[in-house]
């Protein structure tokens, strides 16, 4: 079992930018893949980015691409999102998650652990 807790999120204007935070609690991250997805008031969970086992790869949505950017830290046992040039559209609670296995997904189903979640709010 792996307890992942996300920190980082906040209210930011439009334009601005914000870095996300997910650690587990006492256990290492290094054997599994990663990913941050997030779902908006009224909305279906979505997929935003993904990271290899041991981050070679990375993945995002085409939403994102360009603006977010994905990364693991092994010496700090963390994954990132570190998101710019924010837009309003992007509010929405992130969540972290953790997937048994090399590559990463954009399919939360297979996905194994899950963080609680930190709001990110974009005002116009």
């Amino acid at each position: 079992q792996v307890a992942l807790v996300e920190s980082g999120g906040g209210l930011v204007q439009a334009g601005g930018s914000l870095s996300l935070s997910c650690a587990p609690s006492g256990r290492t991250i290094s054997g599994y893949a990663m990913a941050w997805f997030r779902q908006a008031p009224g909305k279906e969970r979505e997929f935003v980015a993904t990271i290899s086992r041991r981050g070679g790869n990375t993945y995002y949505a085409d939403s994102v691409k360009g603006r977010f950017t994905i990364s693991r830290d092994s010496a700090n046992n963390a994954l990132y999102l570190r998101m710019n040039s924010l837009k309003p559209e992007d509010t929405a609670i992130y969540y972290c998650a953790a997937r048994i296995g090399t590559s990463g997904s954009a399919l939360d189903y297979e996905y194994n652990y899950w963080g609680q979640g930190t709001q990110v709010t974009v005002s116009s």
